[in-house]
């Protein structure tokens, strides 16, 4: 660790984060590895609607992400007035309405995108998909649609818990859900233990009661804390107005900015859609792969997100600039770790999610997944480097920069980039994947010049996001 100095305390921060995200990842891997033995066209349409699925989520989660920044300031300022670490009489109450307005905006919000969801299935047939790939999606998008309602039910009271400092039984109840998820896929999926055979249906709704299940556990161990229940309010038709608005105010920018990134990718699987089901379902198998890995990076730029604001706050920039560099380290060692297993196993990892019944009839599809993980190889440390940079550019109070860079490197940069490789070079999947590489290496690219321009200047304050 000597070559990354201040790791160990950025490691303790980062890595209850990533085992969160990579524990919630292992949910749709475990669906898509479910989807290959199906059939290739069910791992073409299932991955579609996840990638769907997904990108409403981020958004959507992106909303009541400040909830956290909301209690964790009441708490502070409770704490302060009472000269200890007991929260006085009116911060229990600010805590409550926060939780109050949190679960409103949280329900608008997941019904609101479960209405989009459903009316994505039909939508897309403007945008070239393939019809009997649509066809297997629009039954499994309708299975996932009411899952929003209890997925962000349960990010309210994660926040809720991280904004209190107590986060540790979220992992937990991801990690059991692997297996109730397995469980629940091969049930309906295949018919194991009598249950009726949905096929890709079954997976999507699957996935919906797997949601449910966790946030009804995590809000019964909530309910069971001493120092937390108390604290915790679910009624949300008693929210507060003004308490709804500062939720909304702060949550907007914040979705905006994860609906950027996960936007790119979406626009992505459209355009891998036009070439076919063989090259969907290669698209799919490469996109959850780097998936993973960019778990790793999201704890990293949430942690020294944190230790920035906290070197800044207390004066020292220069600090700040050494977690940058350790973040960025590890990083790329992280990615470099993965890219190695992926150049030397790339046929193993494939057959994991290719490995079909009918995987002999699209021998093509193989092959253009071990092409493509080359290109995801350089994606992940590119994506993985800009997803650091947005967080030491969190830490310096500067979120309008990040949202501004996502603009120019995804859409100006990114977007044009796939569709001239793809289209007009005639590169095909093999084009996209490249101008991916390139709008993410853009991105990085501005965000590591502004958090440099910034940490410089001086001029920036920590922010509440």
């Amino acid at each position: 660790m000597s070559r990354f100095p201040g790791a160990r305390q950025l490691l303790a921060l980062s890595w209850p984060i990533a085992g969160i995200q990579l524990a919630q990842v292992a949910l749709t891997t475990t669906d898509l590895v479910m989807m290959g033995w199906l059939s290739v066209g069910a791992i073409a349409a299932g991955g579609l609607a996840i990638t769907l699925y997904n990108q409403l989520r981020t958004m959507c989660v992106g909303v009541v992400t400040a909830v956290s920044n909301l209690v964790a300031g009441a708490a502070g300022r409770g704490e302060a007035r009472s000269g200890g670490v007991q929260l006085d009489r009116r911060a229990v109450e600010e805590v409550r309405q926060v939780g109050r307005a949190a679960f409103a905006v949280a329900t608008l919000v997941g019904l609101l995108g479960g209405l989009v969801l459903v009316g994505l299935g039909y939508a897309l047939a403007w945008f070239g998909q393939d019809a009997e790939v649509l066809a297997l999606a629009r039954p499994m998008m309708l299975a996932l649609a009411p899952g929003l309602l209890p997925m962000l039910w349960l990010n309210v009271l994660r926040q809720f818990a991280v904004g209190l400092r107590r986060p540790g039984s979220l992992l937990g109840v991801t990690i059991g859900s692997i297996g109730l998820n397995a469980a629940l896929d091969g049930g309906f999926a295949y018919g194991w233990f009598g249950f009726p055979v949905l096929g890709l249906t079954g997976i999507g709704l699957a996935t919906t009661l797997v949601q449910l299940v966790n946030c009804l556990a995590f809000w019964a161990i909530l309910r069971r804390d001493e120092q937390l229940a108390p604290l915790l309010s679910v009624r949300g038709w008693r929210a507060d107005a003004a308490t709804v608005r500062e939720v909304v105010r702060l949550g907007v920018p914040i979705s905006l900015t994860y609906g950027s990134e996960a936007g790119i990718t979406s626009v992505a699987t459209l355009m891998m859609g036009g070439f076919g089901p063989a090259a969907l379902a290669a698209h799919n198998v490469v996109n959850q792969l780097a998936y993973i890995v960019y778990q790793l990076n999201i704890g990293l730029s949430q942690g020294s997100s944190i230790l920035v604001s906290r070197a800044v706050g207390q004066g020292r920039r220069a600090e700040a600039g050494r977690i940058a560099r350790t973040a960025l380290g590890l990083g790329a060692a992280a990615m470099a770790v993965f890219g190695v297993i992926y150049l030397v196993l790339p046929g193993p990892v494939l057959r994991l999610f290719l490995d079909a019944p009918d995987g002999a009839a699209e021998p093509g599809v193989l092959a253009l997944a071990g092409t493509l993980l080359l290109f995801g190889i350089a994606h992940q440390f590119l994506k993985g480097t800009q997803n650091i940079a947005v967080g030491l550019l969190r830490g310096l109070g500067n979120t309008k920069g990040g949202f501004r860079a996502t603009l120019v490197g995804y859409w100006a940069v990114g977007t044009p980039a796939m569709w001239l490789f793809g289209y007009v070079a005639g590169w095909h999947g093999p084009g996209v994947w490249l101008g991916l590489c390139v709008g993410f290496g853009a991105t990085a690219a501005l965000l590591l010049r502004r958090f440099r321009a910034d940490l410089r200047a001086g001029s920036a304050v920590p922010s509440r996001a």
